[in-house]
């Protein structure tokens, strides 16, 4: 037998993250994915299938499939509802392409999407297949669909290498890692080229040259592979999701955190995936980091865009990413790894060309030699044909460029001509060191390429005009070379130092000025108390660090977008805004979803909730692509979300602050009314007693005209009490007398009390006589059953039955008040214990609301609870339960016979 006390404690956070989860998901629709190693495997016969089977009991939808001309899965369309396509014009064709707002128009329980990772036509609402599903499924509609291996993010760059051939769509893993259910349709390699041959996966002309190339044997036994591993990872997925469901304690550890490190060399992403799928494969959390170091601070704009794309695939991959600025890679990656408790780093193996050069993970390896580390294979870069081009630089970059050599060859001639008349009375070395001079300053001006030119050009001017033989680069002692090379090699090194040095006070600097905005609009939004002063301070500093015009749009009562303050924009679309809203997902400009609005559109997600949407126009959308840039973007928005929720507790606490006060006010005035009230009520029920009861005895018509007006004083009588007790009650002057008693004492006193408001209706009592003891106020639970007693007499008609009952359930005492009269109106369950609401708003039935608030209000004080009920017959059942506890041992049987005698 089981102790109380003795199970563990489950945690009541985790029990609400829980629940919550649940909610989530059983708002949205249930995913289906029918996975393959390859085309051909009968995936979408499998689909087909199963939705046919479910036509039956369930409204299914085609939305699209793609069945490649085979017969059989043509014919299992037969019957079934297929939703027509929407027609896209694209470059001159009309293309046809799933129509997504048809099928949420027709809100079916189950739609049919082939192809997952298929590339939706420009000008669709999505560019990707996959996020119009997860649109279907966020309105609550089931889906069906399929994919192959080799459309898995994270298998893409392993399935190239294996085949040869690199598909272009791609689906994130955590779509497919989210899926309710994933359904391995699987054939042996042998069995699937026989069904090319046959003609049941391509086109005779199209399975000839598919045979050639991708369905090869070894190229299909590899996939299958791939498809059967990444299967049982699903399946591990499942099991660790029903411990969790379940309060299981986790049996085995699968891994830990680990870091990635990538660089903007062409092998991140691959990088990136590999890291991918040794997260997936131990169980383990990662993150990514790219350490930006001054020299990485001049890379080219197409660069930086790479870096940006690797980024979003890692997150798209479930990882967490930081963009680090230091001055060595690998102490800063050290650093990141031990304030985050990461004991492995994963990052690409590098080869030293010299042997006096050291290798990354040989430095990290050096700085922490308590760490793992995890050296990934960087793939060979992409063949030509799949390189996107770099654009070429802007020609105001080269006229820049141009002049500044241009400057630093000035400054060196100039040099020269203003020292050639000081030959004879300056010396060479002094000479020299003019021309350094010269050098230095073109360094602090300019940067490091015209400092090097000015070193060479500074060498050439100082032997041309100043060296012996003059006016010529001949030389007359051999010495003069010894001192042309200490002066490049001091030029070159002085100009290098003196250009880093400049470069990292011009990124200091930056730096300091993206805190200082920072810090000045946390400044600007500690103080504010409304929204249209969020939308102002926001306005202002985003105007001022990116030139970009900015709304900010805020939910209505019915959840809807609207404009906060008078500004706006023109290409503004309330629509895109109240996408990002809902989903907490950024659109528009630069995104996968709607990136050709010229709009950038940034949920404002704060700690409890999405408080609004900021819609960004930028005159230059190319600071969107620096990872730097779209960090403090993405601290702006979070600063803005949460003065918007400080803005709305706020309000919620003045109104809340408002109420009480209105309460406070309420009771004193109820106390003050019914004490004053209690005196000429009691004498008016004295006088009407004692006129019913006078000598000579009234006559009938008298007598019933007493007795009526002692009735409506009793009644009179009992609103006061009520209105009493009940701003008591709230004010805390209540205190309970507690004592062990049985409850059918109680039940039989509410019951002698209540015989008048229950005349004419039958009474029944429920109550075993093995009932425990239980610790109440008899006095207040006496007027919980009276008030229930008379609130059941009061909406029944005479001759219903109205029924008392009580029983044990777990460590708490129920008793029931029953009645099989209207019912409560459907919804008011709850609504009818609040203070001065009744079961029918407008009646004639005497009373203002207050006899169930006492209930709750005095059944609450005792720890229990109340809650009504409409039966299924007909009538209505309030229940409330008292917690029994523990009651006294009860003195032994020799003890109480020595009492007696």
């Amino acid at each position: 037998m089981s102790v109380p006390g003795d199970e563990v404690r489950r945690d009541p956070d985790a029990l609400l993250a829980r629940v919550q989860e649940e909610e989530l998901r059983a708002a949205r629709g249930r995913l289906r994915i029918y996975f393959g190693a390859s085309a051909g495997v009968g995936k979408t016969y499998a689909m087909l299938s199963a939705a046919r089977q479910l036509a039956a009991t369930r409204a299914v939808l085609v939305g699209v499939v793609e069945t490649h001309g085979r017969a059989e899965t043509e014919a299992l369309l037969d019957g079934m509802e297929v939703l027509p396509r929407r027609q896209i014009a694209y470059r001159g064709k009309v293309l046809p392409e799933f129509d997504i707002d048809a099928a949420l128009d027709r809100r079916p329980a189950l739609v049919l999407v082939d192809e997952l990772a298929h590339s939706n036509v420009p000008g669709s609402r999505h560019p990707k297949r996959w996020q119009d599903v997860d649109e279907l499924l966020a309105a609550g509609i089931d889906v069906f669909t399929t994919v192959n291996v080799q459309h898995l993010e994270s298998l893409n760059d392993v399935v190239g290498g294996i085949t040869g051939v690199r598909v272009g769509e791609t689906v994130p893993d955590s779509v497919f890692d989210a899926a309710d259910e994933v359904v391995l349709v699987d054939l042996p390699a042998d069995e699937l080229l026989a069904r090319l041959k046959l003609g049941k996966v391509y086109q005779p002309a199209q399975a000839e040259r598919a045979g050639r190339n991708f369905f090869r044997k070894g190229n299909l036994i590899a996939l299958r592979e791939l498809a059967l591993r990444r299967t049982a990872e699903r399946i591990g997925d499942d099991v660790r999701a029903y411990r969790v469901e379940q309060s299981i304690d986790a049996v085995w550890r699968t891994g830990t955190a680990f870091l990635a490190c990538v660089g903007p060399g062409p092998g991140a992403e691959g990088i990136v995936r590999s890291a991918a799928r040794l997260a997936a494969q131990l169980g383990a959390d990662w993150h990514l980091v790219y350490v930006e170091t001054p020299a990485l601070q001049r890379l080219d704009a197409a660069r930086r865009e790479r870096i940006l794309d690797t980024f979003k695939l890692a997150r798209s991959l479930g990882a967490v990413t930081a963009v680090l600025s230091g001055d060595s890679v690998e102490a800063t990656v050290v650093d990141y790894a031990r304030d985050h408790n990461l004991a492995r780093i994963a990052l690409g193996r590098s080869q030293a060309r010299w042997p006096w050069q050291v290798a990354c993970g040989r430095r990290i390896a050096r700085l922490a030699p308590d760490v793992e580390l995890l050296e990934v294979a960087v793939l060979p870069a992409p063949t030509p044909d799949t390189v996107r081009p770099v654009p070429v630089a802007r020609s105001a970059d080269v006229r820049a460029a141009v002049a500044a050599h241009g400057a630093a060859v000035l400054s060196s001639l100039g040099m020269a001509l203003a020292l050639t008349p000081a030959v004879g009375h300056l010396d060479l070395a002094n000479i020299a060191m003019l021309f350094l001079l010269v050098v230095l300053l073109v360094a602090v001006r300019l940067g490091r390429g015209p400092s090097v030119t000015a070193t060479c050009v500074s060498v050439a001017c100082f032997d041309f005009f100043f060296v012996p033989p003059r006016f010529t680069f001949a030389i007359s002692d051999i010495q003069y070379l010894v001192a042309f090379g200490v002066m490049l090699a001091v030029g070159l090194i002085t100009g290098h130092l003196t250009a880093g040095l400049r470069f990292q006070a011009h990124v200091a600097a930056r730096r300091e000025s993206r805190t200082r905005a920072l810090y000045e609009f946390a400044r600007a939004l500690s103080g504010v108390l409304q929204t249209e002063q969020i939308q102002e301070a926001t306005r202002d500093a985003i105007g001022r660090t990116f030139g970009a015009r900015t709304v900010l749009l805020v939910p209505d009562a019915a959840g809807r977008m609207t404009v906060s303050g008078g500004d706006a924009i023109a290409a503004l679309d309330t629509g895109i805004a109240q996408w990002a809203f809902d989903h907490g997902a950024s659109a528009g400009m630069g995104t996968d979803t709607l990136p050709g609005s010229p709009v950038f559109y940034m949920p404002l997600v704060a700690p409890m909730r999405t408080r609004g949407v900021l819609a960004i126009e930028a005159t230059t959308p190319h600071w969107l692509t620096a990872p730097e840039q779209r960090q403090q973007l993405d601290t702006f928005a979070a600063l803005a979300a949460i003065a918007l929720e400080r803005v709305h507790y706020i309000e919620v606490a003045q109104d809340a602050l408002v109420r009480i006060e209105s309460e406070r006010l309420r009771n004193s005035l109820l106390a003050a009314l019914s004490h004053d009230l209690r005196t000429p009520l009691t004498s008016l029920m004295a006088q009407a007693e004692a006129l019913a009861g006078s000598a000579p005895p009234l006559a009938p018509g008298q007598r019933a005209m007493a007795d009526a007006l002692r009735e409506e004083t009793v009644r009179m009588g009992r609103l006061v009490t009520n209105l009493l007790d009940m701003a008591r009650i709230e004010s805390g002057d209540v205190k309970l007398r507690l004592q062990w008693q049985p409850v059918e004492e109680v039940i039989g006193s509410a019951l002698a009390a209540s015989r008048g408001a229950l005349a004419g209706r039958v009474v029944e009592t429920h109550v075993p006589a093995d009932l425990p003891l239980v610790q109440y106020d008899a006095v207040l639970v006496e007027r919980v059953l009276s008030n229930l007693l008379e609130n059941a007499g009061k909406y029944t008609p005479p001759g219903s039955t109205v029924a008392v009952s009580a029983e044990r359930h777990g460590q708490w005492l129920n008793v029931a008040v029953t009645d099989d009269g209207p019912g409560l109106p459907p919804g008011q369950e709850d609504a009818v214990f609040e203070k001065f609401t009744r079961g029918e708003r407008e009646s004639a039935k005497p009373g203002v609301g207050l006899g169930l608030a006492i209930c709750r209000a005095i059944v609450g004080a005792h720890g229990g609870t109340i809650r009504a009920a409409n039966r299924p017959g007909g009538g209505v059942a309030f229940t409330f339960a008292l917690p029994l506890g523990t009651p006294p041992a009860l003195p032994p049987d020799d003890d109480m016979e020595d009492g007696d005698e």
